[in-house]
């Protein structure tokens, strides 16, 4: 299953394109691949077995790329908790 490599903006600004697309996104930021987005087109039977199939397509392409999956997620709790430090406080300046 062909997999499309998109930047963030891109995707947050072709966002329905992607809805509708029936393909997995890779979307990036800086060039590195931050995430999945796994279009599905609501819950009957076909629909379900095209997730499954882009699920085992996803699997394959972080097995292919020896990513770990718990280490992506404690990669990302970290990082989100980093960002979360550094956030500068809201002002309500008019």
């Amino acid at each position: 299953m062909e997999t499309t490599k998109v930047g963030i903006r891109e995707f947050r600004a072709d966002l329905a394109e992607y809805i509708a697309a029936s393909h997995p996104v890779a979307v990036t930021r800086h060039g590195q691949t931050v995430g999945y987005f796994i279009p599905t087109h609501g819950q009957d039977d076909a629909n379900i077995a095209a997730l499954k199939k882009a699920s085992k397509a996803l699997d394959k392409l972080l097995a292919a790329q020896d990513v770990e999956i718990e280490s992506v997620v404690t990669e990302f709790k970290t990082a989100r908790k980093q960002a979360g430090t550094t956030k500068k406080p809201r002002t309500n300046i008019r």
